[in-house]
């Protein structure tokens, strides 16, 4: 009985240790070939100005530098607005429009689609804690809306369409997964013009901040993004490290010197609630 105690508990052991590198595994960049196609000559112009009046009047910016989502203070037509909006979105033959048209279509389509499911769940510590499936925390992998009549998860959006055709690093300072540890939901929404505005000044607010890199008695500690995406930052240490140094102010540049590797890193999965749930 003893002998199969010790095997079983190790068994268990296994199963959790493998299960819990299933969960933290990152999605690889894989092409969804549909949406290759698009139409570089259009006018075409989508009004992202609903999802702007909502970030601007929900999304709190705090000293502390994160900035907060105030969950708690939606009503029922805030709840219409962001419904609607999507709907929007996924109404729009997005094939048809230009790059930049579409790039910040599906920034904006991942994070309204990440508010309304904790909207939806609210209050709940973590994002991770609405599942996909029973080996699944977080909904990534739920199809949770539709776009040209093809049904999309966050995954499809994030690793599927924005990584493999924009191979920009700056993606993951973009899309928001409603977490501490995530780079900030911005209180305005993404358009054409201004993207490359809003991924610049997103990475230099995300590196520059103690979530994202710091260095304590000459180790550097970074955000597991730059360990679950390093293929995104170079695919090594030094790839990451020169990433941060591109957008480092002079006090972070002075704290990374001259480190070649990563020591550790680390990720906060409590929501980004203005009022965490107790």
């Amino acid at each position: 009985m003893l002998r199969f105690n010790h095997n079983f508990s190790l068994l268990l052991a296994v199963f959790a240790l493998s299960l819990s590198s299933l969960v933290s595994a990152a999605p690889a960049s894989e092409l969804w070939d549909k949406w290759v196609t698009h139409d570089a000559d259009s006018n075409l112009i989508i009004d992202h100005g609903e999802w702007d009046d909502l970030t601007a009047r929900f999304v709190k910016p705090a000293k502390d530098g994160f900035n907060r989502f105030a969950y708690s203070k939606f009503q029922i037509a805030d709840k219409g607005q962001l419904r609607a909006y999507i709907s929007d979105l996924s109404k729009t033959p997005i094939s048809q429009y230009d790059r930049g048209q579409q790039m910040a279509f599906w920034i904006n389509l991942y994070n309204a689609v990440t508010i309304k499911v904790m909207l939806d769940n609210y209050p709940v510590d973590s994002i991770r804690d609405i599942k996909s499936g029973f080996f699944n925390p977080g909904p990534w992998d739920k199809k949770l809306v539709k776009v040209e009549g093809e049904e999309i998860t966050l995954n499809d959006i994030e690793h599927r369409i924005l990584r493999p055709i924009w191979p920009d690093p700056r993606i993951h300072y973009a899309v928001n997964c409603a977490s501490i540890g995530c780079p900030n939901l911005q209180s305005r929404a993404f358009t054409a013009e201004n993207t490359e505005v809003m991924l610049e000044a997103s990475a230099v607010e995300f590196i520059n901040h103690p979530r994202a890199a710091q260095v304590k008695n000459g180790k550097l500690l970074v955000s597991s993004i730059y360990k679950w995406y390093k293929v995104d930052f170079g695919g090594t240490d030094a790839g990451v490290i020169d990433h941060l140094r591109q957008y480092a102010k002079p006090r972070l540049t002075d704290q990374l010197g001259d480190i070649e590797s990563i020591d550790d890193d680390h990720y906060n999965w409590s929501v980004n609630s203005l009022n965490p749930p107790v």
